[in-house]
């Protein structure tokens, strides 16, 4: 009998299928691809709208396709009535993430999916919604706001810090929000987007597909680590209570949040872009403590275990500078990834096999059932 060659843990270093949408770590160990396209130029010269485009098409879009596609988003927006309902039934306490698989869910439920055919216009609807969603329950749970849906703001991000806090971005903040959606947009086959394809392989809707993303990425060891950093950062009063607290971690061995990744060996490209723009917002906002607490976190994890920063570390102090709530941290990734989620469903649709791999057995060998008085 043959032996076949087990996957190592967590399907480390297997390939589970093929992808023309992302690279990751292709070269060396490094760099990130959207259809061929750096993520560094991506995030210098794009819009989040356009990468998007880019995703849901393979192409990105000329001036004219890219106006029409932001009013498109822009006619999406708006949240109805039972959905809102449900939305204003979720306590204040509630985890975000669960706000959110349960509007995608309950929207599934008002626009289903009747065959894939309309696929594009439930993940066009989905990307510009899911900010409303989001917001709608924080404000009116937190503050007893029912939000107006509406706001001038032609991008995502605009939008979303918009309804966040009752008045228009200024443009430095939203020209993050683009860079940041960017950055979170798409990630191959990660824990999430497996779960979607997977999901997906089944023939199942589009909604259960994008309910079942949502799950894997509320776990922590996935989208919660800019959540987990924030946390951790905003206890230290400067780089040297930083410095002895990381160390005495570390000596307690325990998990530090934000730091290495399963794919990439030196470094993340996501990780050098971000930090930059932190670097900004520390400067418009006076900031002398959490951004000089997170360099000092950089240095002290790479001088001492050689781990490195991945996207989430400065995507804390990013979103913090920008007065976002820590909790809606991790529905901003969702709002960016289900450009990548639905990509993949896109492609696994178009050439589907259903996604069933083996298992080695490790428990007891056959046995036979007695008479229940001979157990």
């Amino acid at each position: 009998m043959t032996q076949k060659k087990l996957a190592g843990a967590g399907l480390r270093d297997q390939v589970a299928g093929k992808t023309a949408i992302c690279t990751v770590a292709a070269h060396d160990h490094s760099g990130l691809t959207y259809y061929g396209y750096n993520v560094e130029d991506l995030a210098e010269h794009c819009k989040f709208e356009e990468v998007a485009y880019l995703l849901f098409n393979g192409e990105l879009p000329n001036r004219q396709q890219l106006q029409a596609y932001q009013a498109k988003l822009q006619g999406l927006r708006d949240l109805p009535r039972p959905l809102k309902e449900v939305l204003e039934r979720i306590p204040a306490d509630a985890h975000p993430m669960d706000v959110l698989r349960t509007g995608v869910s309950m929207l599934g439920n008002l626009e289903t999916e009747k065959d894939f055919s309309t696929q594009r216009e439930h993940a066009d609807r989905l990307l510009a919604v899911l900010p409303s969603i989001v917001t709608y329950w924080y404000r009116y749970s937190h503050d007893t706001v029912r939000l107006d849906i509406d706001t001038d703001a032609d991008s995502i991000g605009g939008h979303f810090l918009h309804m966040l806090h009752g008045q228009a971005p200024s443009a430095l903040h939203e020209q993050v929000m683009h860079v940041s959606l960017i950055l979170y947009a798409e990630h191959e086959f990660n824990a999430s987007t497996f779960t979607a394809r997977v999901c997906a392989s089944t023939l199942s809707d589009f909604h259960s597909c994008i309910a079942g993303a949502i799950g894997s990425l509320r776990g922590p060891l996935h989208g919660g680590a800019n959540e987990a950093a924030m946390a951790m950062i905003e206890n230290w009063q400067s780089p040297i209570e930083a410095e002895a607290e990381l160390m005495a971690k570390l000596k307690r061995k325990e998990k530090i949040m934000g730091f290495g990744h399963a794919v990439y060996r030196d470094s993340d490209p996501r990780n050098g872009i971000i930090k930059k723009w932190s670097k900004k917002l520390a400067e418009e906002v006076g900031d002398t403590q959490l951004y000089p607490v997170s360099v000092r976190c950089e240095e002290v994890m790479w001088r001492e275990k050689k781990l490195f920063c991945n996207a989430d570390f400065f995507h804390a102090s990013t979103y913090h500078f920008m007065g976002i709530p820590t909790a809606l941290f991790t529905p901003i990734f969702v709002m960016s990834r289900i450009s990548g989620w639905a990509a993949h469903i896109f492609e696994q649709r178009a050439d589907n096999r259903i996604i069933r791999p083996n298992a080695e057995y490790i428990g007891p060998a056959v046995r036979t059932v007695l008479p229940i008085d001979q157990r």
